[in-house]
């Protein structure tokens, strides 16, 4: 057991604005449907629709929502979506992951490209940057779930590699095969997680101190994660309120 991990995972996010909110449900909507239409539809025989949906439900997505996506998939008439990963450098040097479903890989492919060249990033090849993360499993909690102490226990009981306890929550750090084992396990102590998912964590940081590049950063990233055919975009930077808080004026 590692302990308490000091690392940051930066994963560009959005903000609660209704048309983003939309966008954020048709998204998982298009997880839930992929994920069942690889596997069983039944969510406790088929462990990524089970992370899915309850994603989904961590989001506030309602019962009949959810169906509508399980039941699409077993429809004749559902997409065919295609998960691919793209991966760049942004302003400032910075790695960056994005990971996609699409039913048209050259739109995608274009508009991510465009996204990149146009914000002063370099779209690369498969592999350019992901050898700068890990692929681990998270496990998130409330911070009113318990105190470090009770988490870090349950973390050692459950077989999580990492657990970091922070004013905003907890975070479990487990291997890409344990994570549903040690979701399980702690839901059986303290309930159903907030989100329990796969995610590329950054080995180190770049620094960003310059507020030209870190407005470009940013807006680059917002454009990537409204994409709608993007799942997630991970980076491995940090940045200072003070430099976000000027990038943003």
């Amino acid at each position: 057991m590692a302990g308490h991990s000091q690392f940051k995972n930066i994963m560009f996010k959005k903000g609660a604005k209704d048309a983003r909110r939309a966008k954020l449900f048709t998204k998982l909507a298009r997880e839930i449907t992929v994920a069942a239409k690889a596997g069983l539809p039944d969510p406790a025989m088929n462990p990524r629709l089970r992370l899915a949906v309850q994603n989904a439900r961590a989001q506030s997505m309602s019962k009949d929502v959810i169906e509508r996506a399980i039941k699409k998939a077993q429809g004749g008439d559902a997409e065919s979506y295609e998960e691919v990963r793209y991966e760049g450098f942004g302003p400032g040097g910075v790695g960056i992951i994005v990971e996609a479903l699409t039913d048209n890989r050259n739109r995608t492919a274009g508009e991510v490209r465009a996204a990149f060249t146009k914000n002063g990033g370099n779209l690369g090849e498969t592999g350019v940057v992901s050898f700068m993360f890990a692929r681990v499993g998270i496990v998130s909690y409330p911070a009113d779930a318990g105190d470090a102490e009770a988490m870090l226990d349950a973390a050692i009981e459950a077989g999580a590699d990492e657990c970091e306890s922070r004013p905003e929550g907890h975070e479990f750090v487990t291997s890409v095969e344990s994570l549903n084992d040690v979701r399980a396990a702690l839901e059986e102590r303290f309930g159903e997680a907030e989100s329990a998912k796969l995610v590329w964590r950054p080995q180190s940081l770049v620094a960003v101190e310059d507020e030209e590049v870190a407005a470009s950063l940013l807006k680059l990233l917002d454009i990537l994660e409204d994409n709608d055919d993007v799942q997630s975009v991970t980076a491995n930077f940090e940045m200072s309120d003070e430099v976000i808080a000027a990038a943003a004026g």
